[in-house]
């Protein structure tokens, strides 16, 4: 008998990409819906492919996906955002796996192919961008964040064939209205750490971003698309650090 599958994801005003994403794993034993208090359709139509919709309270992402592990009943999970899709090939071998069972294995990084303002990104360090996305519930938890989350797994890890579509940026206004965010978070994440600042921070961090990401990383072969990318990408690391200064300008008065 194969082993059961759970489907979590976590939104907030996703009624553009809802619908393509719970259909594209519409196959699984269950879906896991946490909704942080959309405005929009979001949670109506995530209704339509599963019972299991909750609005709560947002508390970090780190901490929903670990909520959503608390509600779920199956021996291994998936977790998906909201602008994923599982292909069908990668659905075909997920099945595989669950029909396998290979207890020797705690979980599977996937590599995510990604969609940014109107271009599929090879390079830069954005793909193949492996991230374990399958794995035992019993064995994994995420670490409590607020952004970035990681996985932490207790066992054994491989790697999936075929990739996940993340249509992450469908142009420029959405991925600075995330941009300022997430960045915030992450400052906040930081200073909470006890994150020392200085301001060599702000000088050499985004340059060595841009360096890494254009040249090492080979983002310049994406063109344009990979140029905007390597330089947005930098800008994110100022004021990530930008921000830490400014909580630590605060603390002091």
């Amino acid at each position: 008998m194969s082993a059961t599958l759970t489907v979590i994801t976590l939104t907030r005003d996703e009624e553009r990409n809802i619908v393509e994403c719970l259909e594209s794993v519409a196959w699984a034993d269950e879906i896991i819906v946490l909704d942080s208090g959309s405005t929009d359709r979001t949670v109506e139509l995530a209704r339509h492919f599963t019972p299991n919709v909750a609005v709560l309270p947002w508390r970090g992402y780190g901490a929903a996906r670990n909520e959503a592990l608390a509600r779920s009943h199956s021996g291994w999970i998936l977790w998906l955002d909201a602008d994923e899709r599982v292909t069908g090939e990668l659905a075909g071998e997920i099945r595989a796996i669950l029909d396998k069972d290979d207890t020797a294995v705690a979980g599977y990084e996937i590599a995510r192919r990604a969609y940014f303002c109107g271009k599929w990104i090879r390079h830069g360090g954005w793909y193949p961008s492996r991230v374990v996305r399958l794995f035992r519930r019993d064995q994994a938890r995420f670490s409590e964040t607020r952004v970035h989350e990681r996985l932490v797994t207790a066992g054994a890890l491989s790697r999936t064939r075929h990739d996940i579509i993340h249509y992450t940026d469908p142009d420029l206004d959405h991925y600075f209205s995330k941009f300022n965010s997430y960045t915030s978070l992450a400052a906040r994440d930081m200073f909470d750490a006890g994150r020392s600042f200085s301001v060599a921070d702000l000088i050499f961090r985004p340059l060595f971003q841009f360096f890494k990401m254009y040249l090492v990383r080979l983002g310049f072969l994406d063109g344009i698309h990979g140029f905007v990318l390597c330089v947005a990408s930098s800008a994110y690391v100022f004021t990530k650090y930008a921000k830490l200064w400014e909580l630590k300008q605060t603390e002091k008065n």
